[in-house]
């Protein structure tokens, strides 16, 4: 059975700096006619900075849409025309201070494919040699280095609560385990 959704018509309902509220009227399998709010987002890259002797380095700030300050990886929207590699080069500047020696994507991700369009490609930064860019000035973050042994116990406290940082930081112990 075919399970792709036909689109009637596209409204865009709200157009702003950052995203776009896209009302959608579609017909579903079967027939039935129904809406879908999405929210048109650019590309952004997420960054796992991590030192030779394994330390990674979280930042820490407050998100004003869930009212309190959490543990992330370094990360920012792909400013049009920008390469993803330069993006995430440029972001791990501006957020932490470095500029990876060694650059990886480690993988794409959807946080919200149900109503969001947002790519998410992630990184892996090694070699890291401090190289400081300008800070957003809308940003206030906090350096939040991380020893290799504390990583599994942040996950399994539930202090990672951020979708990006948890997929990476993820991913990095289970690439671990196999060296």
């Amino acid at each position: 059975m075919d399970t792709r959704e036909k689109t009637i018509s596209k409204t865009l309902a709200y157009r702003g700096s950052i995203l776009n509220l896209r009302i959608d009227k579609v017909e579903i399998p079967g027939g039935r006619k129904t809406v879908r709010e999405v929210v048109e987002h650019s590309p952004a890259v997420a960054v796992l900075p991590v030192e030779a002797d394994g330390t990674v380095y979280l930042i820490r700030q407050y998100r004003y849409a869930i009212g309190d300050e959490i543990l992330e990886i370094p990360a920012g929207l792909v400013e049009p025309g920008e390469d993803f590699d330069r993006c995430a080069e440029r972001e791990l500047q501006e957020e932490i201070g470095y500029f990876p020696g060694t650059l990886r994507e480690i993988g794409r991700m959807y946080n919200s494919p149900g109503f969001c369009t947002e790519m998410l490609i992630l990184y892996l930064a090694t070699d890291l040699r401090p190289s400081k860019l300008q800070a957003d000035d809308d940003e206030f973050i906090h350096l939040h280095p991380v020893p290799p042994g504390e990583i599994r116990t942040l996950l399994e406290e539930g202090k990672i609560v951020d979708g990006k940082t948890f997929a990476a930081l993820t991913w990095y112990l289970a690439f671990q385990e196999k060296n």
